[in-house]
C-alpha cells in the first residue's frame, strides 16, 4: 500500500511539473509573438512616415565688411 501511495504521489508531482513547464513556455512563446507583432508594427509605421526635408534659406546679397571703423552690413 505504501509503494502505490508514493507512486501516486511521484507521478502526480511529475505531471504538475510537466504541466507547469508546459504553461510557462507557452506562456513564453505568447509573450514573443505579442512582442514580435508590435515590433513589426512599429518597423512598418516608421517606413510609412514621411522623411522630414531641412529647408535652407536662401541665399541673400547680404555683405558684412569693416572698414576700420566699425562693421558695416550692406542690405
Amino acid at each position: 500500500m505504501q509503494n502505490i501511495r508514493s507512486f501516486f504521489l511521484f507521478t502526480t508531482g511529475v505531471a504538475l511539473f510537466a504541466l507547469a513547464a508546459l504553461l510557462t513556455a507557452s506562456l513564453t512563446v505568447a509573450f514573443m509573438g505579442i512582442v514580435g507583432a508590435i515590433a513589426a508594427g512599429r518597423l512598418l509605421s516608421a517606413r510609412l512616415k514621411p522623411v522630414p526635408v531641412k529647408a535652407k534659406a536662401q541665399k541673400s546679397d547680404l555683405r558684412v565688411w569693416n572698414d576700420g571703423r566699425g562693421t558695416i552690413i550692406d542690405l
